[in-house]
């Protein structure tokens, strides 16, 4: 699916159905996160992904507020009435404040191993980012199985984290991430959300999703076994099954 360029924005549209499926990917996310949702859902939903400005904004602008304002700025450019936001990682904080701020555009929330309670991350710095075996490592430690990880994907890793002014961006969004807990406010979002969670989530461990589904008031938890952080890579199928069932829920 190519991407489309149109003034700030650069994303991917399916423009399969009238309900809406906004993908918001994490920190080192990306299309390849989501092609298996864009493949099964993209003939029966509008699955519509944006790509986040991470690590285009200025140094300076890198917050979770102001990648919070770009997503709804681009829900607005694309006069979107109604959205079903599935979010992984960085892009379920995202989804979550999203709420908060415009809880009238959100018809349902799927956050997948979600940041916004508790997360490990590479750390807040990349002291080893020279390193390509190090980098290749972490980024298998995303997974369970660790051959998820290509190479493509390490490579990928490798060249954000060694780019110095990239890394800097990547550092600063995550300690943004961490400014941002949401758990004292999660009882206002009454939205019906999905939480799929894997089971070896090393990075949102499972009793985060625990936290999550105990914490909102009108959520299901589901968790897959032998399943890591990026549950949609790692387990496709089962999933797109659990996320097609609650999609049939709250779009009927």
């Amino acid at each position: 699916m190519e991407f489309i360029k149109e003034g700030k924005f650069k994303y991917i549209e399916s423009i399969g159905g009238k309900d809406v499926l906004l993908l918001l990917h994490g920190l080192f996310g990306g299309l390849s996160n989501f092609e298996s949702i864009i493949e099964r859902f993209g003939n029966k939903y509008n699955v519509v992904m944006p790509l986040l400005p991470i690590l285009e904004l200025p140094t300076r602008e890198v917050t979770l507020e102001n990648l919070v304002n770009f997503v709804e700025d681009f829900i607005e450019f694309k006069s979107f009435n109604k959205v079903n936001v599935l979010g992984n990682s960085l892009g379920g904080h995202i989804a979550q404040l999203l709420a908060f701020q415009r809880p009238e555009i959100i018809h349902s929330l799927v956050l997948t191993g979600s940041s916004g309670l508790f997360e490990n991350s590479m750390g807040s710095t990349f002291p080893k980012r020279g390193n390509y075996e190090f980098i290749k490592t972490k980024t298998e430690s995303t997974f369970y199985d660790p051959s998820v990880a290509s190479k493509e994907l390490v490579d990928e890793v490798f060249d954000i984290v060694n780019d110095r002014m990239k890394a800097i961006k990547i550092v600063a969004t995550a300690k943004s991430a961490i400014r941002h807990n949401v758990e004292n406010k999660l009882d206002k979002l009454k939205a019906p959300t999905l939480l799929i969670w894997g089971k070896q989530d090393t990075i949102t461990p499972p009793f985060v999703g625990e936290k999550f589904h105990a914490l909102l008031s009108n959520s299901e938890l589901h968790f897959i076994d032998k399943c890591g952080h990026a549950a949609m890579m790692e387990k496709p199928n089962e999933f797109s099954t659990i996320l097609e069932n609650f999609l049939v829920k709250v779009c009927t």
